[in-house]
């Protein structure tokens, strides 16, 4: 391509380049291209001047409006936290049942109180705490060991079957591995459990039903009572309402009598300061079962 060349639709003179036989033009950079650079040196000029922008040897240089944002965000969280002593000396000073009487506070704590339930407790009770296998549905009330807010705080500050000194302490014996019941009896009284929450029975549970009661009074009700509402001094649930912490189903609950369940609940309070605890006692009694 000859350098030079005049295009023959726009008057423009090529560069020479040419690439699968599209020319290019020589054409000009427009105007306003320089002006938007040079408002930008301006621009820059003026910041230079106005902002700390210059590292020095041993410091910066300060610019004319001393402006330091190292400092205002020293400045805001200084005053979030003098904010927040406001409510957090409130929930300390306070008694429970005060701080669930003063509804202004008791939405501070429960929005604090979810996401420290979130960031500590949602990977075993969920993020809306309502359980899986193994793990309590916190929102449906149905307490192991109590649900009066000092109760929930020291299950929260000394566990259950954890490394404190004071930790609760629950397990469900193992009656058949250890020998205690026959697979018979443990069939009989996995049918008469399960009735008891008044769940359809298996096939051939009802001419188990009655034996199992037997069975139930010789073994278990010294846990969980001879109702088998459960006893909360030892952490036995109750058995006739519809909360089943390891599955309801035959297969789950033969398994639950058969091997024993020994569940585990970190002691907070060596992680955690009292107030977070306390909030989070409030959060977790003031949970309410969501409707299905």
């Amino acid at each position: 391509m000859d350098v030079g060349k005049q295009d023959t639709v726009t008057g423009r003179i090529t560069t020479g380049h040419e690439w699968n036989g599209i020319e290019e033009l020589e054409t000009p950079i427009p105007r306003v291209v320089f002006l938007f650079l040079g408002a930008a040196f301006v621009f820059a000029l003026i910041c230079w001047v106005l902002y700390p922008t210059w590292p020095l040897i041993w410091t910066y240089s300060k610019g004319l409006l001393g402006f330091d944002q190292r400092a205002t965000v020293t400045r805001q969280v200084e005053q979030a936290a003098a904010d927040r002593s406001v409510w957090t000396t409130q929930v300390m000073d306070k008694s429970y049942t005060e701080i669930e009487a003063d509804p202004a506070l008791m939405h501070l704590v429960t929005e604090t109180g979810r996401t420290l339930f979130i960031d500590k407790c949602a990977a075993c009770h969920g993020v809306n705490a309502t359980g899986g296998t193994g793990f309590p549905d916190l929102a449906a009330k149905a307490w192991l060991w109590g649900g009066e807010p000092e109760t929930i705080e020291e299950t929260i500050r000394i566990g259950i079957n954890s490394t404190n000194a004071d930790t609760r302490t629950s397990q469900m014996l193992a009656f058949g591995r250890d020998g205690m019941l026959q697979s018979g009896q443990i069939a009989d009284v996995v049918a008469y459990v399960r009735s008891l929450s008044g769940l359809a029975p298996a096939e051939g549970d009802a001419a188990r039903i009655e034996a199992g009661k037997q069975v139930f009074a010789d073994n278990c009700t010294a846990c969980h009572g001879e109702d088998a509402k459960g006893n909360k001094d030892v952490g036995a649930p109750d058995l006739t309402d519809a909360n089943w912490l390891y599955g309801s189903d035959v297969q789950a609950v033969f398994t639950t009598v058969y091997s024993g369940r020994q569940g585990h609940m970190p002691n907070w309070g060596a992680k955690l300061p009292p107030l977070d605890i306390k909030i989070l006692t409030l959060y977790v009694h003031s949970l309410k079962k969501v409707a299905p």
